[in-house]
């Protein structure tokens, strides 16, 4: 037995400072920064209120590194905030954000990702859009027939997941070295946007134009409009999920989660000033393709391009860096028993959770298959925020539970950070209900939908322990 144990494979610190900070910044910048911000110019009316918000996104964002930070460097272990909640709620309260995360969110994510990836591509290659066949069901409780079209970007995108899935397979050092290279260039993507807007632009005048849909100016106006900024910096908590694998976790988490977090704020401040800058307001609000429309209008068409392949690679990323970090927390839940026992498999040579990456990149490919993934993922946008908001509690109730966990880093301006952003989290939770009643209730519900299987794997473990007793 001891023989067993001391050879049995097991996970390496093989990201260093340089990996974990890739993962941070490559989880935050996806596609949403190329594309949201005309719906914040409409939603706004007015370029001041747009920058507005994202520098309030960026607080908020500070203030969940801050949190982040201090949870991840005194528990650097796989599964992020599955071992939060549950060290610092309680056990099912972790494993319902880890029955969410491994069975909608994170796939759904990936699939949301993979498919917006196909959908860049089709600009460059319009044939990758077009339908291989149609589909009409007839269901009782649709007035009209609901219509399913399989097009040739599904099979492209399950492809793009498989290949992402193999690069995981083949172990975390080789994967974090990937994930430098490609925040390397989608960052550089974002600087050549900004330093062009410096250069060649001429001041359009960041002022208001006179469009029917000038500033709401209420509250609900402003969280929903944050909504999609926080879409945009969703990923500052990712790197904790591979608490396990980061080298000198103490320090390095810390330190990878703020300067990542900083620089990712600070490129989507200047990007956003560089879109008003170079087209101006109204162009900015009507434009579906804010990037792409700025970047033609300075250097023409085939620049335009070339930012579309931009988008590719930084979709890519954001893919390869949630597949880098997703199966840590299903291998988190099955090594503590509450999972399928195969998530729990580490490979003997790669030393990679095996078994929880294949996992993930079956249930992905199905999403992307299907197209349900929309709809699932929407239904846990709720979701996300409403556990961003029970995790800075569990820092709370870590300080008071367990006073003697060494913490080389602690939360500044502790306990106001993590209350500010508790509060702030709850307050988007609860602005995403108001608004969408319908989609957080399916959400929750599904949320709920782990307590048989938690209360089911519970039973297993317990009876497993008797019968070595």
């Amino acid at each position: 037995m001891t023989t067993d144990n001391r050879t049995a494979p097991g996970l390496i610190r093989g990201l260093g400072l340089w990996s974990a900070i890739a993962v941070v910044v490559g989880s935050m910048i996806g596609q949403a920064i190329f594309l949201v911000a005309s719906d914040m110019a409409r939603e706004l009316g007015s370029p001041t209120r747009v920058l507005a918000v994202w520098i309030i996104g960026g607080i908020v964002v500070l203030l969940g590194a801050f949190c982040y930070a201090e949870l991840g460097a005194a528990l650097p272990e796989a599964g992020g905030d599955y071992v939060y909640l549950s060290r610092g709620l309680s056990p099912v309260c972790g494993f319902l954000y880890g029955w969410t995360a491994s069975m909608i969110m994170r796939p759904g994510m990936a699939a949301v990702i993979a498919a917006g990836l196909m959908r860049f591509a089709g600009f460059l290659l319009p044939a990758v859009t077009n339908p291989i066949f149609t589909w009409h069901f007839t269901l009782p409780f649709l007035s009209q027939p609901y219509q399913f079209a399989f097009t040739t970007a599904q099979p492209l995108a399950a492809g793009t997941i498989l290949l992402v899935t193999a690069i995981n397979y083949l172990g975390v050092r080789t994967a974090g070295h990937f994930q430098v290279f490609l925040t390397s260039l989608k960052v550089a993507a974002v600087v050549a946007i900004v330093v062009l807007g410096l250069t060649l632009a001429r001041f359009s005048g960041i002022h208001p134009a006179p469009v029917t849909w000038a500033a709401q100016g209420s509250i609900g106006a402003a969280l929903t409009a944050i909504v999609p900024a926080m879409a945009a910096y969703n990923g500052f908590q990712t790197l904790g999920t591979l608490g396990a694998e980061v080298s000198d976790p103490q320090r390095n988490i810390p330190r990878a989660v703020m300067l990542g977090s900083l620089l990712v704020i600070s490129l989507y401040v200047l990007i956003n000033w560089t879109y008003f800058r170079i087209l101006g307001f109204s162009r900015v609000a009507q434009s579906n393709y804010v990037a792409s429309d700025a970047v033609a209008l300075l250097i023409g068409n085939r620049g335009a391009k070339w930012i579309t392949v931009a988008m590719i690679v930084s979709a890519f990323g954001a893919l390869h860096a949630s597949f880098l970090a997703s199966p840590r927390v299903p291998f988190a839940m099955a090594r503590d028993g509450n999972f399928f026992v195969f998530a729990k498999r580490i490979h003997p040579i790669f030393h990679t959770p095996s078994g929880a990456v294949i996992f993930q990149g079956c249930v992905a490919i199905l999403l992307v298959l299907t197209g349900t993934y929309q709809e699932l993922y929407s239904f846990e946008i709720f979701a996300i925020w409403l556990f961003l908001a029970l995790t800075a509690i569990a820092l709370i109730r870590l300080r008071t539970k367990e006073p003697a966990l060494p913490r080389s880093y602690r939360a500044w301006g502790y306990p106001w950070t993590p209350l500010a952003f508790g509060a702030t989290a709850a307050a988007i939770s609860v602005n995403l209900w108001l608004v969408r009643p319908v989609r957080s209730s399916i959400g929750l519900a599904v949320i709920f939908l782990g307590i048989p299987f938690f209360n089911f794997w519970r039973r297993q473990t317990l009876c497993a322990k008797t019968e070595t007793i």
